[in-house]
């Protein structure tokens, strides 16, 4: 528990007399390996919240979107997902080269329910999973630090009513985002961006 919780929230704690119950949660509940029910749930995924932090100590948060099971788990401590075509400025890829630290956040709006899981990523241009990732640019591999659940009772209770049809499919092709198109961003695409094939179809979502 001395090593879960840093100065901050121990502060925190001490100020709202919650020491006791946040350690009786990381004893219980914090873990380091993989549950069989944190596989289940991580790998019928189909997105999740991505925390890192730069050299600086410059925060970013970013959205991944996939297929349900684009985040496997490779053994009980790690997981791997795949880094899909963005709009280039890689803050979460260049977070990770920077420090590594990463927190995952994974939520189930209809089941109302959250995972968190907290570690050091590594990237791997070479990695042996990305022949397996339709579209992947990376993979990025995470291993566990911390992993436990959330309180969810704050979790607005929300149902799927499509998955977007830019994510990379095996056997289809993934149309291009009218936004590459445009005057302000064609010019400027890298030398093999999709977006520079005239046959691709076009959607604005």
């Amino acid at each position: 528990m001395s090593e879960f919780y840093a100065a901050g929230p121990r502060a925190m704690q001490d100020r709202f007399d919650t020491r006791r119950l946040a350690d009786r949660i990381a004893e219980r509940l914090v873990h380091d390996e993989l549950t069989e029910d944190d596989r289940a749930f991580i790998e019928r995924m189909d997105m999740f919240f991505l925390a890192t932090v730069d050299a600086e100590g410059h925060p970013s948060c970013s959205y991944k979107g996939g297929e349900p099971g684009f985040v496997r788990v490779v053994d009980p401590k790690t997981i791997a997902f795949p880094s899909f075509d963005g709009n280039g400025m890689f803050l979460s890829l260049g977070n990770i080269a920077d420090t590594r630290q990463v927190g995952l956040l994974f939520i189930d709006f209809e089941g109302q329910s959250r995972l968190r899981f907290d570690g050091e990523a590594t990237i791997d241009p070479h990695d042996p999973l990305l022949g397996s990732c339709p579209e992947a640019q990376l993979v990025v591999r995470v291993r566990a630090r911390a992993i436990y659940p959330n309180c969810p009772r704050y979790i607005h209770k929300l149902q799927l009513v499509e998955r977007s049809r830019f994510t990379p499919k095996q056997g289809c092709t993934t149309p291009v985002p009218a936004w590459k198109r445009r005057d302000w961003a064609a010019d400027v695409l890298p030398a093999g961006d999709p977006a520079r094939d005239a046959t691709r179809e076009v959607v604005s979502r």
